[in-house]
């Protein structure tokens, strides 16, 4: 994704200061696309975790199979990354189509990871009802918002600081409360391995978000909305192959014949990780509702305690952007009248 994934010491040129300063500007928000994303998100964050859990409760057991359904639709990026080619091809001012070589390597080394992450999320959701694996898994959010700290040095508002807080204790408040909702033929222990299964899940996923914005920001070359495509789907590519590979290992592939038979799954880009994982976070629990119409899980008060405390953090990091976004744009203009006067 960047041009380079090593972290510089020492003391930095000015051209790698400039650079810098310019990487810590905030920027303008495309909010068309951000939209678009977020609604794609919207479908697999919600609709995932359901057809994941209708797997199992339909007796599906192979655990890499359904942790490849998870990322296996990445070929469906080939379409539109196909058309933009062709407009590139008829530009004759563009310079670069492909991502960096650097970007490809990062990519491939993140798809790894995100692979293990889906198989953790994946194996958890099978001692976990989906109302409450989805709402464990929003604690991604606090880990979300460490590793942001330290990798790409986010800056807190009070308003995000306010909305990790209660996001992460909604969480909490779910784990710790959830236990006699386990689904039949899982034992204490079953349930118990889910619950860290799924908190391991949360905090890679957690560490993924920051390194790919990471990536981004160190990027060479003019990032745009192909590379981030091309990007996208290495990931995936990637994610799936080490699924692949499990299944071959694991013999999922001669199962999967008979299970067939018995019984017939870029917001970073456009804002940063930490709305990434604010996203997820508040999706999260509309997977909770669902689950209780789709599987008639039950919704306990610490359900509902849980659900409003994340919309709680949803809505105070959005309104701290939005005093956020109003002050720049006031400092911009008072800026620029001060230049012409």
């Amino acid at each position: 994704m960047a041009s380079s994934m090593n972290i510089e010491s020492g003391t930095m040129s000015d051209d790698h200061h400039d650079k810098g300063s310019k990487s810590n500007k905030k920027k303008p928000i495309n909010w068309p696309l951000l939209l678009l994303n977020a609604a794609f998100m919207a479908i697999g964050v919600i609709g995932g975790p359901l057809l994941s859990r209708l797997y199992y409760l339909h007796g599906g057991g192979r655990k890499w199979v359904n942790t490849f359904t998870q990322s296996a639709g990445f070929p469906i990026l080939f379409a539109p990354l196909f058309f933009l080619y062709l407009r590139h091809r008829s530009n004759p001012q563009s310079t670069h189509f492909f991502m960096e070589s650097k970007l490809f390597v990062a990519s491939a080394i993140i798809g790894v990871f995100v692979g293990l992450d889906n198989f953790l999320y994946t194996l958890g959701l099978s001692y976990l009802p989906v109302s409450t694996s989805s709402i464990l898994y929003a604690t991604q959010l606090a880990f979300i918002a460490v590793f942001a700290r330290i990798i790409v040095r986010q800056k807190f508002t009070p308003f995000t600081i306010n909305s990790v807080v209660l996001m992460t204790l909604g969480s909490v408040l779910l784990g710790l409360r959830t236990s006699g909702d386990r689904p039949a033929g899982v034992t204490g222990k079953g349930y118990l391995f889910g619950f860290f299964l799924t908190l391991g899940s949360a905090g890679l996923i957690g560490l993924v978000w920051p390194c790919v914005e990471l990536c981004y920001a160190k990027a060479t070359r003019v990032l745009n909305f192909t590379v981030v495509l091309q990007f996208q789907l290495n990931v995936a590519a990637f994610a799936s192959i080490v699924s692949f590979i499990a299944m071959i290992a694991n013999k999922d592939f001669q199962a999967m014949q008979r299970e067939s038979r018995e019984r017939s799954w870029g917001v970073i880009f456009c804002v940063g990780s930490l709305l990434n994982g604010i996203l997820s976070a508040v999706l999260l629990p509309m997977t909770e509702i669902a689950a209780v119409f789709a599987y008639h899980e039950k919704f306990t008060g610490e359900k509902g305690m849980a659900l409003a405390l994340c919309l709680w953090g949803f809505t105070s990091y959005f309104y701290g952007e939005y005093q956020t976004n109003k002050k720049a744009k006031a400092l911009t203009k008072e800026q620029a009248d001060d230049q012409y006067s």
